[in-house]
């Protein structure tokens, strides 16, 4: 069946705040990391990030939370249609902690909650009749308003001839049968959930759940007992989940034991966090099931997808992409802490980054020691400067994808905090400027905490001075100080952009950026980014090219600095950059802002007079990069 959506899910949302510290009690965290959360939110990103394309229907506050998880939506590749938007209610928050193996406490924040305002009215036929499946959770069967929204969707969904799906989902205290303390319990005896549960069940073509919520929709807590209630009033394909022992479904009868149903691979992996593993699973079942794949395949799918988010922190954010997917079951298990593997870390965080930068055309404007030099500066007047610089990219980029600025945090405060939220790209420089051996800016701190401090959608840039032929101890000194930076911006979940100029230390040829490039490869770094000087050769640049795409398939790219180069340069180098697809665009400075800059810092011209100079100049160089990338499209 050809339609625009593969799925949509129905039910709850939140803002999950997860305890940072390992192995305390919920009472003494100190910090928390914020994740999009709630069941059928998890399902819709984890089956977006395995291909399909997914939809969801919920509700969010109209504030910070709520905006927060419609973006992240957004960049999950989610269809947000179907979120409502809710001017009375707050978004749900829920607050977790991993305690250790056994104890994951958490608190739910859902007193009438935006995603509990749902209503039938809510519900948009021609929407629905987009899915090829409507997938539900049981949380939104136990409030009458919710409840007919649900149902209204299935029905829909029926009548279009689309697939059912129900993950059980049972939180005792979500239904009312435990307190707010109790947050963590998965079963609590209650006749009337499963007589709720009972009603609804013969909706859907495909029930899942653990054991526990199997004995609340079948009323007893004898697993093959529950399960044949079930299929009593259900024809769908019930699967149960296992912990451990992995998933088993049953397509038709229920035999005298769950060994008998169809089962796919376990996977012996150290079990972290069991928070968001059943949405996980879910998200590849649904895969296999949707991709008509039989049910060994799709139940493998659905166990690796689980291992991944028992083995992480975080829900959503644990969830494999197709990609990764691929390569775990390729690869195998090389350790049982997948967190802790940095190989497929790798393929996890390269194939899941939010946003895509097909062009880059980056007006660089973070240059410290250069503008201090200048006649007349002084730190408050390049701040000012800096600012002028900011509108002068807005005004190219006018809301137009592609375009960034890299700006320092110790000059360029004011326009580093402005340009947040504008739409984009922005790189932060780290290294002291000049530096070499490499030495990092103060405000980082000396453990580099200074990063946890950053907004998530800042780059750590590091431009490091080195060259094939430095000695040993130099390589030694500078490998460590980028490995500290490399690993700091990635547990801050930041991207890394890597600037390298051999030219400023050494003699260069056609190999010789390749072999630095290599070099860090070797040392287990893998910049989001390159930020590579303008090559004289087209030998050159595909000796570099190559090296980064045999190291990393998954690189956002290259971008061209300028070196200060006059225009007609820029033109030249920028031909032989643009030959090659791996080099994105251009990331220039002074040749942009270099004479505004001379004159605004002596008061011979105002702000308007050096906003539309650097403007037209930053508009003549894109025009320029645009000119080249298409002339060597068509050389191609």
């Amino acid at each position: 069946m050809t339609k625009p959506l593969d799925l949509i899910t129905i039910g709850r949302s939140s803002v999950d705040l997860y305890g940072a510290q390992i192995g305390g009690r919920l009472e003494d965290m100190r910090s928390f990391e914020k994740y999009i959360g709630g069941s059928p939110t998890n399902i819709a990103c984890g089956t977006a990030r395995l291909g399909l394309k997914s939809a969801v229907i919920t509700g969010v506050g109209d504030e910070h939370m709520g905006r927060f998880i419609t973006e992240q939506l957004v960049r999950e590749g989610v269809d947000t249609r179907g979120v409502k938007t809710d001017p009375d209610r707050l978004t749900a928050l829920v607050l977790l902690g991993i305690r250790d193996e056994a104890q994951f406490p958490l608190i739910f924040y859902r007193e009438d909650c935006a995603d509990m305002g749902l209503t039938e009215d809510d519900i948009d036929p021609g929407f629905i009749a987009e899915g090829r499946a409507v997938v539900a959770t049981g949380t939104h069967l136990s409030n009458p308003r919710t409840e007919a929204a649900v149902l209204k969707a299935l029905r829909l969904a029926r009548e279009n001839g689309a697939r059912t799906a129900l993950d059980i989902d049972y939180r005792p205290n979500l239904w009312g049968v435990a307190g707010h303390g109790e947050g963590e319990s998965r079963f609590v005896a209650s006749d009337t959930v499963t007589a709720k549960l009972q009603s609804t069940l013969h909706l859907f073509d495909l029930i899942v759940g653990t054991e526990e919520e199997f004995h609340i929709a079948g009323g007893t807590t004898d697993t093959i007992a529950a399960l044949r209630a079930v299929r009593e009033v259900s024809d769908a394909t019930l699967v149960c989940k296992r912990g451990a022992a992995g998933a088993v479904a049953f397509a038709g009868p229920i035999p005298d034991g769950l060994d008998a149903g169809k089962t796919g691979p376990g996977f012996p992996i150290e079990v972290f966090n069991v928070l968001g593993a059943g949405d996980g699973f879910m998200s590849g079942l649904l895969k296999g099931w949707l991709d008509d794949e039989d049910w060994p395949t799709a139940l493998t799918y659905a166990n690796a997808c689980g291992a991944f988010a028992v083995s992480r922190h975080g829900c959503t954010p644990a969830y494999p992409s197709w990609t990764e997917l691929g390569f775990f079951l390729d690869r195998g298990i090389v350790r049982p802490d997948l967190r802790n593997d940095a190989e497929l870390e790798q393929v996890h965080w390269a194939s899941n980054r939010s946003g895509d930068w097909p062009e880059m055309r980056v007006f660089a404007f973070d240059h410290r020691a250069q503008m201090e030099e200048m006649p007349g500066a002084t730190a408050e007047k390049i701040g000012a400067f800096k600012a002028l610089c900011l509108e002068a990219a807005l005004r190219v980029a006018d809301g137009r994808p592609g375009y960034g600025i890299l700006c320092d945090g110790r000059l360029g405060r004011e326009a580093l905090y402005r340009a947040a939220g504008t739409g984009l790209w922005i790189g932060r420089p780290v290294e002291r400027p000049g530096s070499r051996p490499l030495a990092l800016e103060p405000e980082l701190g000396p453990d580099l905490g200074g990063l946890a401090e950053w907004p998530a959608d800042q780059v750590v840039k590091c431009l490091c001075f080195c060259h094939p032929d430095d000695d040993a101890a130099t390589w030694d000194d500078q490998i460590a100080t980028v490995t500290r930076l490399f690993a700091a911006a990635r547990r801050n979940r930041l991207e890394f952009l890597l600037e390298v100029i051999p030219s400023k230390v050494g003699a260069v040829d056609d190999d010789t950026t390749a072999r630095i490039i290599q070099r860090f490869y070797d040392s287990g770094i893998f910049p989001d980014w390159w930020k590579l000087e303008p090559f004289r050769s087209d030998a050159a640049w595909s000796k570099a090219c190559a090296a980064i795409m045999r190291n990393d398939p998954h690189t956002r790219g290259v971008v061209v600095l300028g070196l200060d180069a006059a225009p007609h340069e820029l033109q030249a180098s920028f031909a032989r950059a643009a030959r090659h697809d791996l080099v994105r665009g251009f990331a220039v400075g002074r040749t942009i802002f270099g004479d505004a800059a001379r004159r605004w810092m002596a008061g011979e011209i105002d702000d308007e007079v050096a906003i539309a100079d650097m403007a037209d100049k930053f508009e003549s160089l894109a025009e320029t990069w645009n000119r080249a990338r298409a002339e060597g499209e068509q050389a191609a």
